[in-house]
């Protein structure tokens, strides 16, 4: 099963940090759904996805499978709740999925890139610079380079850019 991390970032290598006065970019919000549909699913951390739901209801996202990685929360309406990265990628497995969303937050992020279990990065990178943000951290306790290699690069209008890099596991 092939997993693909999906990020937001600034400029300057930031996770971006939305807020109404930094909204997100309409065309890395229409990337993630395609990606999204697409894949058929979608990770998240508990905190983002109740930050996709706004208002409550089901949204655009219905016909997904999404999952929900949480050492806390039990039971969230809308998504299937799991404790790990092994165990959401295993349920999507079980499911049937070819591949799986990684999309959100930097928590989820760097627990399933320490884990080795990445096979594609997509990066969307927004023409904004932002002096706070968190980072993607591949391993936070023996800090390592880990090659990559670039599968694609594009622009998505707006001047986001699109950066696709494949990750040797």
């Amino acid at each position: 099963m092939k997993t693909i991390l999906w990020a937001t970032l600034t400029a300057n290598g930031n996770y971006a940090q939305s807020s109404p006065e930094n909204p997100p970019k309409k065309e890395a919000l229409d990337d993630f759904a395609a990606q999204a549909k697409a894949a058929g699913n979608f990770v998240v951390g508990r905190r983002t996805f109740e930050g996709m739901r706004g208002s409550g209801g089901p949204g655009p996202f219905a016909d997904l499978d999404i999952v929900v990685v949480s050492k806390h929360a039990s039971d969230i309406q809308g998504a299937t709740v799991v404790r790990s990265p092994k165990e959401a990628l295993s349920y999507l497995q079980q499911k049937g999925h070819q591949t799986v969303l990684i999309s959100g937050g930097a928590d989820i992020h760097n627990s399933f890139l320490e884990q080795g279990l990445v096979d594609e990065l997509i990066f969307n990178v927004t023409p904004v610079v932002e002096g706070k943000g968190l980072n993607l951290i591949a391993d936070r306790e023996n800090y390592r380079c880990q090659p990559v290699q670039l599968l694609d690069c594009k622009p998505l209008g707006g001047g986001v850019v699109q950066l696709r890099y494949a990750m040797e596991r």
